[in-house]
């Protein structure tokens, strides 16, 4: 079965499709399955020119928005690439983003095409402060849940949250699976250490949505009640000399490392105690997984697919967003008992390799994709 993994950014981009979509080929690589990855190349820009049109809105009434304008060029420029490097076909197309997943159906219109939602633009960019909630790019943006559902064979997302997310914006929720991230296990090595200060770990694009605002605050009052620390931050983004401006107002400057991107973080994480991120919002949080694998305790907020990933007390701890207090007093428990720390890290890391398993979801996807193919079996 020849099948075509459509992705937008290049696998090597951070988040939860290149945590998981690249590593699921070498499972896939026998005589009766044939994968490729095809993606947009970041360096192209303004090259497509063909005229849109969709099957459930005009989204000409959109164009006056300058988010809208960069949306649609992509597309256009998603199509050309296809159209110049494209030439064979293909028994099943899983598509990982809206673009990819409506470009693929409309050169691809009698293939199968699967499209996966893994997370929501327009509201990373109301959290992120660059679009307003109801206005005009919102809409837009919200728009495409219902021409996804009218064009693709299956839609699928990654948590049972985000699935209640986008179910006001279709007309059959219930036709749309749920079937989470998976891990590649052999890439997380959990190490055994003893840390005399505890390590706090975040790892994340920095961005407004990501809450770490809210993570320096909390770690401003850890060292105000005398609590030793040191805190990675490993990721970049527009807010970084944002944030290290904050932590520097904040006095825990000396606490805080600012490492940028790291294409492996994984092989970082395990010589930590503690992994936090209190997002304001998750399709799924795929980094809470990989901390888990990496033996990692877990403390998140409580909100979307973290919420799912984490049992509050059992294998991690779960806090309200957008309360630097709460965050801190969660931290300050983990910090201080380590017997109750270790048996969080054990159940998440337990959960993590049960639920989020690659090679369970990899056999969940040979099932879905051979349902497409009666004919063909592994």
């Amino acid at each position: 079965m020849n099948i075509l993994q459509a992705l937008f950014f290049p696998p090597e981009q951070p988040g939860g499709v290149s945590s998981m979509v690249p590593y699921i080929l070498d499972r896939f690589q026998t005589p009766n399955w044939e994968m490729e990855l095809f993606s947009l190349p970041k360096r192209i820009r303004g090259k497509g020119q063909e005229d849109v049109r969709f099957m459930t809105f005009d989204w000409t009434q959109y164009e006056a928005s300058p988010t809208v304008q960069k949306y649609m060029q992509t597309y256009k420029d998603y199509v050309w690439w296809c159209k110049l490097r494209l030439s064979k076909s293909y028994d099943l197309i899983h598509a990982h983003h809206p673009i990819a997943g409506l470009v693929m159906k409309q050169l691809y219109p009698d293939t199968p095409v699967i499209m996966t939602l893994h997370s929501s633009f327009e509201r990373e960019l109301i959290l992120n402060g660059k679009i307003e909630a109801g206005g005009l790019e919102h809409r837009f943006l919200t728009s495409l849940y219902r021409e996804l559902e009218e064009c693709v064979d299956q839609m699928m997302t990654v948590s049972k949250s985000f699935l209640d997310y986008v179910s006001p914006y279709v007309s059959h929720p219930e036709r749309i699976g749920v079937l989470p991230n998976g891990f590649d296990e052999k890439r997380f090595k959990p190490i055994a250490h003893d840390n005399t200060v505890p390590q706090l770990i975040v790892v994340c694009r920095l961005v407004p949505a990501k809450g770490l605002d809210v993570l320096l605050h909390a770690c401003a009052e850890l060292k105000r009640r005398g609590h030793a620390y040191v805190l990675h931050i490993i990721g970049d983004g527009p807010i970084r000399e944002e944030l290290e401006h904050l932590a520097q107002e904040l006095c825990i400057y000396e606490e805080t490392i600012f490492y940028g991107y790291m294409l492996h973080p994984e092989e970082f994480m395990p010589f930590s105690d503690i992994f936090v991120l209190p997002s304001r919002a998750e399709a799924f949080g795929s980094v809470f997984a990989e901390a888990a694998l990496c033996w990692l305790a877990l403390v998140g907020t409580n909100v979307g697919g973290i919420a799912e990933q984490i049992d509050d007390g059992v294998n991690g701890l779960l806090v309200p967003p957008d309360d630097p207090i709460a965050l801190s007093n969660a931290l300050e428990r983990v910090m201080t008992d380590g017997s109750f720390r270790y048996e969080l890290a054990r159940a998440a890391w337990a959960k993590a390799k049960q639920t989020y398993s690659l090679s369970r979801i990899v056999n969940e996807l040979k099932c879905m994709y051979v349902s497409y193919r009666p004919e063909q079996h592994d």
